[in-house]
């Protein structure tokens, strides 16, 4: 259900369940943790879905048994986070849930227009990840962070990108060339280059 492609100094993995809404499962996000966690090895790395919704966030059928409070979250997105590399969320539909960790703690985001973007935590009753809030104020800003996670607001592509919570719309044919090329200057770096830029970042 997760497919990784190695393309020498790229990797693009794709949450592969279409069927289900790329909904997340504990196995699921134990196997993206462990990708996550040697992606170092990549001085670019480019995370998408397949099918028309990137992720809808937990399986529904999971959350009962306790995925929704699990920490396989928050060591996902840290895992992310803490990459030396370039990491793009290429989100070819929309973003919901508690998969919205892992588009935040990507270095950017790009969407295709017909995305949505929302996070029902107040609705649902549960917190969101701890590391999140943070992370979306910085891109948003309070109010509109608020306006996310507390009003339970749905943004469309174009507010996401008014909002900075996304960094361009492009139609789908175009998403993943365009994720490509903003990869290309790091891949014609060496690591420690890339590395030393992004911690100054």
């Amino acid at each position: 259900m997760i497919q990784i492609t190695r393309e020498d100094d790229l990797w693009i993995v794709t949450l592969d369940r279409p069927d289900k809404a790329n909904a997340l499962n504990a196995d699921m996000l134990a196997e993206l943790v462990g990708i996550f966690k040697i992606a170092a090895a990549a001085k670019a790395v480019i995370l998408t879905g397949n099918g028309r919704v990137f992720s809808a966030g937990a399986d529904l059928d999971a959350v009962a048994g306790g995925l929704a409070t699990s920490p396989l979250w928050e060591e996902l997105s840290a895992a992310i986070a803490a990459l030396p590399g370039l990491t793009i969320a290429a989100l070819n539909g929309t973003l919901a849930g508690g998969a919205f960790g892992m588009a935040l703690a990507c270095d950017m985001r790009i969407a295709v227009p017909e995305a949505k973007f929302f996070y029902p935590v107040m609705k649902l009753g549960y917190m969101p990840q701890p590391s999140d809030p943070k992370r979306l104020r910085a891109l948003v800003g309070p109010a509109r962070a608020k306006l996310i996670l507390m009003a339970s607001h749905k943004l469309t592509a174009d507010e996401a990108l008014d909002a900075g919570l996304v960094d361009g719309v492009f139609e789908r044919d175009a998403l993943m060339s365009t994720a490509r090329d903003l990869c290309a200057a790091v891949l014609g770096a060496d690591h420690v280059h890339i590395s030393a830029i992004k911690a100054l970042i």
